[in-house]
């Protein structure tokens, strides 16, 4: 028996084992009425397994949870949805095949006599998707969508509960823009206000400063320690998560990149978008041996298809491309791949892994006609560069045959690096490496970026984090609405300019 006003859920020492692994050991948890639960801590802490629990996603191997003062058990996520528990998961669960509205309310679908009322929810759609200043047409297709936006539905669908008390949000902006960011946390104090709980997961300090109210952090799947948020700064909390204060720095480089030779170049690209207008519109960029170049924007600048375009996804755009002294055609993405591009996607789940994989075969799918010896795979070589790859990038795991879902979000992270690095690549192409990744696996992350520029390998980074683009970024350029707003280096490298030259190209040319 638990009843605390003031406490709308308490969990009582929750354990999750999985097979050769303890998720979860012990926690207890409580979640404040009417507050934002910060729940933080490093990839593999046990957050998201501690929230499925909750979820009823998932049901705990061993401990109680109680609601107004009554012990609860659920089965499923209706059994949650039925004591108003809604989530918004990291990773997207939407259907790409269907439209927004119908994303939105399934499961929750009206009726018509026999017949669903779509005009209901079609108006229900736009309704809530205005309240979001995101008024996408209801009927777009979702897989049509930027992940942004498909952000932006996942949101929407939970806000359509009307019996709502309990809104998980396991890491909400990880793919919004800083307007998208301040839109989400109006909503979210609104919904305070309805006297609803928020349990809050997020990597992005900052912003667990500015919209929490009590933080619980969790380290190695135990429970560590919990305070008011007025009563503690960043460094506590990053004490606490990782045991250590860890800061982002500038790595010293030992490569003279003035003296370095250009391996790549493009001149004049275009990418018509749809319907009229630019993608991209005159971008001219340069990458050096043994560089770390920054793209920063914000979402939609065109970023992610400059990237598309440098891997031959895009066979449309014009403009020239130089690489290592020759013009190239880049027409599809095998060819880039032998000629030494390698990409890792802003979006692992959808495009950088196979669920249904194991974490040695996602490792090594990219890189596979290395390791075949006539007409037979050579498993012992494959396995070996897998077990190489695991060791360089610190890959946590206990077993390479395990399922790819079993590793928390970093360590799937590490293994789409990993995979790219396998194809030997000259250039990397790194989207939003650090996306879902903490504060230790971060830092490892740009250890591993410094080590491969240092060994020669010429990498571009895009990242949406002013701190993280300025630490790892030997030189920096700014797209903003599909145009290269600004090239920057040295002192120029400050947040005040990566900001101001973000917004230079709003509002104005045929893309905006």
């Amino acid at each position: 028996m638990f009843d605390n006003p003031n406490v709308v859920l308490h969990c009582e020492k929750i354990d999750k084992i999985y097979p050769g692994t303890k998720a979860l050991d012990g926690v207890s948890f409580d979640l404040l009425k009417a507050k934002v639960n910060v729940l933080i801590g490093e990839n593999g802490a046990g957050k998201s397994t501690l929230m499925k629990m909750i979820a009823g996603i998932e049901q705990p191997s061993a401990g109680k949870m109680y609601m107004d003062g009554e012990e609860v058990y659920f089965k499923d996520t209706n059994a949650a949805r039925a004591k108003g528990i809604g989530i918004i998961h990291q990773e997207l669960s939407l259907f790409p095949n269907m439209t927004v509205y119908q994303n939105i309310f399934i499961g929750h679908e009206e009726k018509k006599g026999l017949f669903l009322n779509d005009s209901a929810h079609k108006s229900g759609a736009a309704k809530i998707l205005k309240r979001l200043e995101h008024e996408i047409p209801a009927d777009t297709m979702v897989g049509d969508l930027r992940v942004g936006q498909q952000q932006m539905v996942e949101i929407a669908r939970n806000l359509i509960q009307d019996d709502l008390r309990v809104l998980i949000m396991d890491e909400p902006t990880s793919s919004l823009s800083a307007a998208e960011v301040k839109v989400l946390f109006k909503i979210v104090r609104e919904l305070l206000e309805q006297g609803i709980s928020i349990v809050y997961i997020s990597h992005r300090l900052e912003e667990i400063m500015e919209i929490g109210d009590h933080v619980t952090i969790l380290r190695d799947g135990k429970y560590v320690a919990d305070a008011d948020i007025k009563d503690i700064d960043l460094s506590w909390i990053v004490e606490n998560m990782v045991g250590k204060n860890t800061q982002y720095h500038r790595f010293q480089r030992s490569i003279d990149l003035d003296k370095a030779e250009k391996v790549l170049e493009m001149n004049h690209i275009y990418l018509p978008k749809k319907g009229g207008g630019w993608l991209l519109e005159d971008v001219n960029m340069y990458l050096k041996k043994g560089e770390v170049l920054g793209i920063y924007g914000l979402l939609g600048a065109g970023r992610s298809e400059l990237f598309e375009c440098l891997m031959g996804l895009h066979p449309e755009h014009s403009g020239e491309v130089i690489y290592r002294g020759e013009r190239i055609k880049m027409k599809d993405t095998s060819s880039q791949i032998k000629r030494g591009f390698a990409l890792v996607p802003e979006d692992r789940q959808r495009q950088g892994l196979i669920q249904s994989l194991d974490i040695c075969k996602n490792t090594s799918i990219a890189s596979l006609q290395n390791y075949v010896k006539g007409i037979f795979l050579n498993n012992k070589a494959e396995e070996t560069a897998v077990e190489e790859q695991i060791r360089n990038i610190h890959i946590k795991v206990a077993d390479k045959k395990l399922p790819i879902l079993s590793l928390s979000g970093g360590n799937q992270q590490k293994v789409v690096i990993g995979k790219g690095l396998l194809t030997h690549p000259n250039v990397l192409l790194l989207d939003e490496p650090s996306r879902g990744i903490d504060i230790g696996a971060k830092t490892e992350v740009f250890e591993i970026i410094h080590e491969l520029s240092e060994q020669g390998l010429s990498i571009i980074v895009i990242s949406s984090e002013l701190k993280e683009i300025m630490a790892i970024a030997d030189r920096i350029y700014v797209l903003s609405n599909g145009k290269c707003t600004g090239e920057l280096t040295g002192d120029e490298i400050n947040e005040d300019t990566l900001v101001r030259t973000s917004y230079a190209g709003l509002g104005t040319g045929k893309g905006a």
